[in-house]
């Protein structure tokens, strides 16, 4: 399987409701560095896995729904937790759908499988990864 990961960063507000999440429950700022990685198991008719550019590209749109959000008041995370693993979620079905609706690029639609990744801090991430068809 061919990898093409790509980097970026997103910066958000939110509170865990719950007594696991302790001093989370309160309002409190994250910057997650998030890796996208793209697979496939054979490369398109240039040797890719895809177009690097469209692929920050779409990222940096992605992400932008987010950046600069408290997520306690974002539609989306309405009635569920922002937890690192559901907005990891998030950013898949998203990346998702940009492969489906062409943002890539047409040889994008080779890719099989994508991983999200959400850096919390250098010793812990957490990661949403399945087939693109089958998520």
């Amino acid at each position: 399987m061919y990898t093409v990961e790509i980097r970026d960063h997103v910066m958000i507000a939110h509170s865990l409701a719950g007594e696991a999440f302790g001093p989370a429950q309160n309002l409190h700022g994250a910057t997650y560095v998030v890796d996208v990685a793209f697979m496939r198991s054979q490369l398109d008719e240039n040797d890719i896995v895809v177009d690097i550019g469209l692929a920050q590209e779409v990222t940096k749109e992605t992400l932008a729904a987010l950046n600069f959000r408290n997520l306690d008041e974002h539609p989306d995370f309405a009635g569920r937790r922002s937890t690192t693993e559901a907005v990891a979620r998030w950013v898949f079905e998203r990346i998702r759908d940009a492969i489906a609706n062409g943002d890539l690029g047409a040889a994008a639609s080779g890719i099989e499988r994508l991983r999200i990744t959400l850096h919390e801090s250098h010793v812990a991430r957490a990661s949403y990864e399945a087939e693109v068809g089958g998520a």
